[in-house]
């Protein structure tokens, strides 16, 4: 199960052919997450340091590389082992990218840009989506549940205000027991986190 902390095989498979697709003198990409709207009028936003600290501080090292060229093949796709051995070398295995990205755990109205992405080095330009998949995975589950409990706390909160003498009592009524109904432990933690904010 090694494979699925390799940053190079986190991605969709399709994703390994899009480096020349670009237009010839590509040298940056910007790409951006938002929430484009939906049930809800705002977006509690988290989980992107979650993902910086258990993907993105590693760095892609030969053993990743040589392991993701043999899956990567084996799934009868493209491999640009250049590339990620150029990362490798030029960047010590960090992915030249920079990420701005609004605080976790604002509250912001829908259609707001939350995270944005560019490449620092003009040579790796497709660097910037190659992870957009691990990367959206990784910010809108618990930022749909930080959503919906920070609505539900809205709600409990008119509630109080309301009907109570003791508006404190929120920090005790609203419970996570989200961890019951989801597919692993790395999801209850996501979630968890995500209620806790």
């Amino acid at each position: 199960m090694g494979y699925l902390d390799n940053l190079i095989i986190n991605t969709d498979n399709y994703k390994h052919c899009h480096y020349p697709l670009y237009p010839p003198g590509t040298e940056y990409v910007s790409s951006y997450i938002e929430s484009r709207g939906g049930a809800w009028p705002v977006t509690q936003f988290v989980g992107l340091q979650a993902y910086l600290r258990e993907c993105l501080m590693r760095p892609v090292t030969l053993e990743d590389i040589d392991e993701a060229e043999f899956v990567v093949r084996e799934q009868g796709m493209h491999f640009n082992r250049e590339n990620w051995l150029g990362i490798l070398n030029d960047h010590g295995g960090y992915l030249p990218v920079e990420i701005e990205a609004v605080p976790e755990g604002i509250v912001l109205p829908a259609r707001n840009v939350l995270v944005q992405l560019i490449n620092t080095d003009p040579k790796y330009f497709w660097a910037t989506s190659f992870f957009e998949t691990a990367l959206l995975r990784a910010v809108w589950y618990p930022t749909t549940i930080g959503t919906v409990s920070w609505l539900s706390k809205m709600v409990i909160k008119e509630a109080l205000a309301r009907t109570s003498d003791n508006p404190q009592l929120l920090r005790n009524i609203l419970h996570d027991y989200g961890a019951r109904g989801v597919s692993s432990q790395q999801s209850a933690a996501l979630g968890g986190l995500a209620h806790l904010v």
